[in-house]
């Protein structure tokens, strides 16, 4: 049965999930430990907590399945987004910016993602296959326009957050990150050359 389920897309895991199929969660995390493990260890540093939290984001997916949208989901773009959030609520965490004790509300709004139908789905296979692009062209971008990306992606920091961080205006930051997004942009549709 379980080389059936490897077959299987990640949207039909996602949906044997939703039934609580828990051979098929299983098989998710074998699919996707890997790269979610490597993104939550860029932005936890730490071995220990990002195996400790690795573990909680697949008991949210196993928790918060019905919060995942079965029809339009793209569970790649899902589990990397609980992944990320989950790793910086921890960073928080570990520097009593959030109180330990929270509830569902809580986890509801900031751990579980609420994707858009209108982005293009990516599964774990095409997201492989255009890494290399997507280092290209991060790689065109400035030092300056990499690190407020970094800041606001791996550590989670709100524009004005950055602007405190920087010593700028929150002007600047927000100026800096709309300039950056759109040459990362024009760079991946260039294919990064």
């Amino acid at each position: 049965m379980s080389e059936q389920l490897t077959s299987l897309t990640d949207a039909e895991i996602m949906k044997r999930i939703a039934n609580y199929d828990s051979r098929a969660l299983e098989t998710l995390y074998n699919r996707y430990s890997p790269i979610l493990y490597t993104l939550i260890k860029k932005i936890v540093g730490d071995v220990q907590v990002s195996e400790e939290v690795l573990i909680d984001v697949f008991v949210i997916i196993w928790r918060k399945i019905n919060y995942y949208d079965i029809k339009n989901g793209d569970a790649y773009s899902y589990l990397i987004a609980v992944a990320r959030n989950k790793a910086i609520d921890t960073i928080r965490r570990s520097k009593n910016l959030i109180p330990d004790a929270y509830d569902d509300d809580y986890e509801n709004f900031y751990i579980v993602p609420r994707l858009s139908p209108q982005i293009d789905d990516l599964d774990l296979k095409t997201a492989i296959g255009i890494k290399d692009n997507i280092e290209k062209a991060l790689n065109k971008l400035t030092d300056a326009q990499k690190y407020v990306l970094f800041l606001g992606y791996y550590e989670g920091l709100s524009q004005s957050e950055i602007a405190q961080h920087l010593r700028i205006p929150p002007q600047t930051v927000k100026s800096k990150v709309k300039i950056a997004l759109s040459n990362l942009k024009d760079n991946l549709l260039k294919g990064g050359e």
